[in-house]
């Protein structure tokens, strides 16, 4: 099931369920393109309507997105149902329709094409064979709906064999099995971003005496939403983690609670690194599974939590601040399923890792990064702002969109650099799109594309040589970015058309190619048509958004 369709990442104040302003040009060029690659490209059989409005419409009762784009424009043959409650909000937040109205309710959703409505303590479909026998609902649009339907449980083979679970005493056959943690432990691996490495200080020694601290290093795993919390308990912290593949001594220190701005635990935490090699701090945020979120446990992160800053909350901050101090070696690692906004962290901690809300072998992998074992080759899926006042910030901006940068900034020591924009900050990412630090050194070279001038029917292959210049094999993403020239919109300044993970040997070199669509290099034109425009187009070839190697200009004709 692919959700929430459409437009639902961005509502006003960062508020689960706001609604999301913009035109019909933005929700064409930033909303659609990935829904429709999710939706067409990737055969997908449902469909989960958002809950939000878009440009004040509420998108449960949008016949122009639900139908007139989806199915007429796109030709989805499948169903979209409502998430929990999300039929309701027209009578209990939008008020379009009168509260406990279950008549408006399915007129206003039910034709537009929410063929199914997944409840959540309100039922307003029930009364469809009452609006049917009294003529207010076409028997028609509820046969369309029910076909739907039924055509994606025919497509999933569900009518040949309705029950595809397995006996009891063979559950564990398929459930938890050394091949699945593996590949946990392998994609977990590969997805850890080195953020900093002052100093080469990583990989560690396995002889080096550790010590873990922190409130995400130990004592329940830090899973992400929806994960019930009695798994919590079950996989590889990072301490287990750590402790598994060391030679030397490994102990550790909570340090501080999560949810608490309690320092009495730091005294234990800072003799705990002075008398280790190196320091390992984990910290974050956390989330918690819905029986508890409802039930008003604390969390950072989840559904219908929304923070208004990106900072580590608590006391967190400060314990990482007395660790580093200390003087020792001091690793910090943020387990999180979002940005963290403390620039100082960055410059400060002798190495920064970003590690997402991990799998049940998270704490292997994390030691796997650590150690040299895995040479990291994550990269960042989002930009980290400086600071929260600063978003919403991403690469693929407007043209128009950022003045000439003149930055200010706060100081440690309280010395104030004033700015224009910002006064006090910068409107630059302090990690970009697509940034993320190996344990090698790549260069890039023989840059070269198969066709200069083109059709917007053509593919254009892209070529280049990959070095590995350093004595340790590694992998290294090739991103690139293609930059319309001149257009007759403002469109983004450039946009990741194409990329390729490549692994190489030490000393080694590797040619990457990569095949680039030029239909998908259009824009949405003033009478709002796709177009690709002819002209110019330059193809930037890097390792993230801000660090390229060289480029290629494409003409368009």
């Amino acid at each position: 099931m692919v959700k929430h369709y459409a437009a639902f990442a961005t509502p006003e104040q960062g508020i689960n369920t706001g609604p999301v302003h913009g035109g019909e040009r933005e929700l064409r060029s930033l909303y659609l393109p990935p829904f429709k690659r999710a939706i067409i490209d990737g055969g997908a059989t449902s469909i989960m309507s958002s809950y939000n409005s878009y440009d004040g419409v509420p998108v449960v009762s949008d016949s122009y997105l639900l139908t007139d784009i989806l199915r007429e424009e796109w030709g989805y043959k499948y169903y979209v149902i409502s998430d929990a409650g999300g039929t309701a909000r027209l009578a209990q937040a939008f008020y379009v329709c009168p509260l406990e109205d279950d008549e408006c309710i399915t007129l206003e959703t039910l034709p537009a094409g929410n063929d199914a409505e997944m409840g959540g303590g309100y039922w307003s479909f029930e009364i469809i064979p009452e609006l049917v026998k009294a003529g207010k609902l076409d028997e028609k649009v509820v046969d369309t709906a029910v076909s739907r339907v039924l055509r994606s449980k025919f497509e999933m083979g569900l009518f040949e064999k309705p029950f595809t679970g397995v006996a009891d005493d063979k559950i564990w056959d398929y459930v938890n099995t050394k091949a699945h943690k593996k590949v946990a432990r392998q994609l977990d691996a590969e997805s850890i971003v080195l953020l900093e490495n002052h100093e080469n200080i990583l990989p560690l020694k396995k002889d080096a005496n550790v010590a873990v601290i922190g409130p995400m290093a130990h004592g329940y795993v830090n899973y992400g939403d929806y994960v019930i919390h009695t798994a919590m308990t079950r996989g590889v912290t990072p301490y287990d983690g750590i402790k598994a593949a060391s030679k030397g001594k490994v102990t550790f220190t909570q340090g501080c609670e999560r949810w608490s701005t309690d320092e009495s635990g730091f005294k234990e935490a800072v003799a705990a690194a002075e008398a280790a090699d190196v320091a390992v701090v984990v910290v974050g945020t956390w989330t918690r599974d819905q029986n508890e979120l409802w039930g008003g446990l604390n969390a950072t992160t989840g559904e219908h939590i929304d923070a208004s800053n990106l900072n580590l909350i608590g006391a967190m901050p400060k314990l990482v601040k007395a660790i580093i101090e200390t003087g020792k070696p001091t690793v910090v690692v943020y387990s999180s399923g979002k940005p963290i906004t403390e620039p100082w962290i960055s410059e400060e901690a002798s190495a920064l890792i970003q590690q997402f809300y991990q799998s049940q072998e998270g704490g292997h992998a994390l030691a796997d990064i650590l150690y040299g074992d895995v040479n990291p080759s994550g990269k960042l899926s989002v930009s980290f702002p400086y600071d929260v006042g600063t978003t919403p910030i991403y690469y693929d901006h407007l043209n128009s969109a950022r003045a000439w940068p003149n930055p200010g900034k706060i100081y440690e020591n309280g010395t104030l650099k004033f700015g224009s924009n910002y006064v006090l900050e910068n409107p630059e990412a302090l990690y970009t799109f697509g940034y993320g630090l190996s344990y090698s050194k790549f260069d890039f070279s023989k840059i070269s594309v198969s066709k200069k001038n083109v059709t917007a029917t053509d593919t254009v292959t892209v070529s280049v040589d990959v070095s590995n210049k350093s004595k340790r094999d590694g992998s290294e993403v090739v991103q690139l970015y293609v930059k319309d020239m001149l257009a007759s919109v403002d469109v983004a300044r450039y946009q990741l058309k194409g990329f390729k993970k490549v692994a190489v040997k030490a000393g080694k070199t590797q040619t990457v190619k990569i095949d680039l669509k030029v239909e998908d290099w259009g824009l949405w034109n003033r009478k709002m048509k796709y177009v690709v425009e002819p002209g110019d187009f330059t193809v930037f070839i890097g390792n993230s958004s801000e660090n390229f190697k060289g480029n290629v200009t494409v003409t368009v004709s």
